[in-house]
């Protein structure tokens, strides 16, 4: 398992300039479900985050030094979440104190074609030169077919993941 780096030269396939992420099973875990199944109202206590039934909902062990190392390359970060319940989300982004990573997060319900498009459109950045992380098969297909290198992850996002497809 990696908690550290594993890379440290810096090196980027130069062809990247955007990395987007999913949310619930990618950069997170909500307990075992989606984070719209989750039951707000949420609350912070030290580093924990929890729903109102006490569920945790957790980066996952990697995902803050990938985050600040991603940013330390000067890569631009999106959010791509299909979530039925947006705010929810949000609150939680913010509940991590995650949301200054990401130029812009498309969280809606639907397919992440869309949520690619509008990425593309506002950001002006090619399909080509993006990298994508989701756990859903359909989404990597899906989001794959446009030309953007998607990413399967298994078990949350991690050091493996990021050495595998980023340096």
């Amino acid at each position: 398992m990696y908690n550290y780096p594993h890379f440290l030269s810096g090196i980027v396939y130069m062809s990247v300039e955007l990395v987007v992420f999913d949310l619930d099973f990618t950069l997170w875990d909500c307990d075992g479900v989606w984070c719209d199944c989750t039951t707000p109202p949420f609350k912070k206590q030290g580093s924990q985050v929890t729903d109102s039934l006490n569920r945790s909902i957790r980066l996952y062990s990697d995902v803050l030094s990938i985050l600040e190392h991603c940013q330390s390359l000067n890569l631009k970060m999106a959010l791509a979440s299909r979530t039925s319940e947006p705010e929810w989300a949000k609150q939680l982004i913010a509940l991590h104190q995650i949301e200054d990573y990401f130029i812009q997060n498309e969280i809606y319900p639907g397919s992440k074609i869309t949520h690619f498009k509008q990425l593309q459109s506002n950001l002006n950045i090619a399909y080509k030169n993006m990298l994508f992380f989701d756990d859903e098969m359909r989404n990597i297909k899906e989001v794959g077919g446009l030309g953007v290198k998607a990413v399967y992850v298994e078990q949350g996002l991690n050091w493996r993941l990021i050495d595998a497809h980023l340096s």
